[in-house]
């Protein structure tokens, strides 16, 4: 029924700083022209809610969501945190692994689910047998990728089989070193730093490399709590206002502060940003960085039907991310998850669509399409009755 229905009442962002009452009909996961008149198999009445187009993450790595944060930096560069805390013998890490992995990919689609993501890039091989319809989130899956330079021994095959038209992500100068201020020269060097591709992190970045990075025409996924934590410090202002594209990625609950919530507080306290300057890093400059063409990012007619709804105070729709607390939340026209609240409006409907409640710690409770029973079952065979997400304790 959620694939076919029109959703009426609510202001709908169309930009940063503006937005129109709009009844929206949906139809086959897409938003069809907003005059249209067609007949619909229901509606849902949205009024006193604003609309905002579903968040994009674009960078995390999803089966580490249920971890908590390892190391005590600062570190120099990431190869020594990552010496540090990789030891999948000791605890915590080895009660972590015996989590399935496919239960712990769905609890990072849970994470990034509950702060209004609906679409996240996972670092990481794309996992057919996961991330297919009934997964929490879209994950990209049109990306080239390696891990870094120096976990990355086939990088230059892996760039050039990527497909033209796709973006190339690596991690790069992910630390404060003299080895991390040189990974852009070198990758530059290998032929590999062009308009395609994306780095994560670019801490490790001064003016001159800065300049090189805007004339390949290349991009930057900016992690400020995992830079914060693993380095003591994250990209220069100086890069948000080089004209190169940013987009904002939380990074795996290995070093983040949590979800992407959590994520635009400390990217918005970092430099005393806007709520105007973050949201574009979520929506549109992330589509951009990552090539998605179905319309993600922004609310658009024929672009796919990815939306937040949240109470509507009269707050612009960038104002809104500043106190993000969806009420209701669809991926490609299905609605994947709804509060308590507004689900009373409509329980019985919501738990015949296979719905179940998670009570998060600092979110509230929620109904999510998702199996949350067995899910929390599996993790507590592993780690115990304490389960936490990015952090938080599950409570229900």
């Amino acid at each position: 029924m959620d694939r076919h229905i029109k959703l009426t009442g609510a202001r709908v962002a169309l930009t940063a700083t503006r937005a129109e009452r709009l009844d929206l009909v949906i139809r086959r996961g897409h938003i069809l022209p907003f005059d249209n008149k067609a007949a619909t198999d229901g509606e849902l009445d949205l009024s006193g809610h604003l609309l905002l187009p579903g968040l994009i993450n674009a960078h995390d790595h999803l089966e580490f969501s249920l971890f908590p944060r390892l190391g005590k930096g600062p570190y120099r560069n990431a190869s020594e945190w990552a010496a540090a805390i990789y030891h999948p013998e000791r605890s915590p890490v080895k009660e972590h692994l015996l989590v399935p992995k496919k239960d712990r990919l769905i609890w990072g689609g849970i994470r990034n689910l509950l702060s209004g993501v609906t679409t996240v890039a996972h670092h990481n091989p794309w996992e057919p047998a996961v991330f297919g319809a009934t997964f929490p989130v879209r994950v990209v899956r049109r990306f080239g990728w390696a891990h870094s330079l120096n976990f990355s021994a086939d990088l230059a095959d892996r760039f050039r089989r990527t497909p033209v038209r796709w973006p190339f992500i690596i991690h790069a100068a992910e630390g404060t070193d003299a080895q991390a201020l040189a990974e852009v020269s070198l990758l530059d060097e290998c032929g590999v730093l062009t308009r395609r591709t994306v780095l994560v992190h670019a801490v490790g970045t001064g003016i001159s490399e800065r300049e090189i990075i805007f004339k390949r025409g290349s991009s930057i996924i900016w992690c400020p709590s995992s830079n914060l934590f693993t380095l003591g410090r994250t990209l220069l202002p100086a890069a948000l206002n080089s004209g190169v594209p940013i987009a904002l990625g939380t990074d795996s609950a290995l070093t983040a502060e949590g979800d992407m919530i959590d994520e635009m507080r400390v990217a918005q306290n970092a430099y005393a940003l806007t709520a105007q300057e973050i949201y574009p890093l979520v929506t549109a400059n992330a589509a951009r960085v990552l090539r998605l063409t179905g319309g993600q990012g922004t609310i658009r007619e024929r672009g796919t039907a990815d939306l937040i709804a949240v109470k509507d105070t009269g707050q612009t729709p960038a104002g809104a991310l500043s106190s993000l607390q969806p009420e209701l939340v669809m991926a490609g026209g299905r609605i994947m998850l709804a509060s308590e609240r507004f689900a009373l409006q409509a329980s019985k409907r919501f738990h015949r669509l296979g719905f179940h409640r998670l009570n998060m710690e600092g979110r509230g409770v929620y109904l999510l399409r998702a199996d949350i029973p067995r899910l929390c079952a599996s993790a507590a065979a592993a780690l115990g009755s304490e389960i936490r997400l990015a952090g938080k304790r599950v409570l229900a």
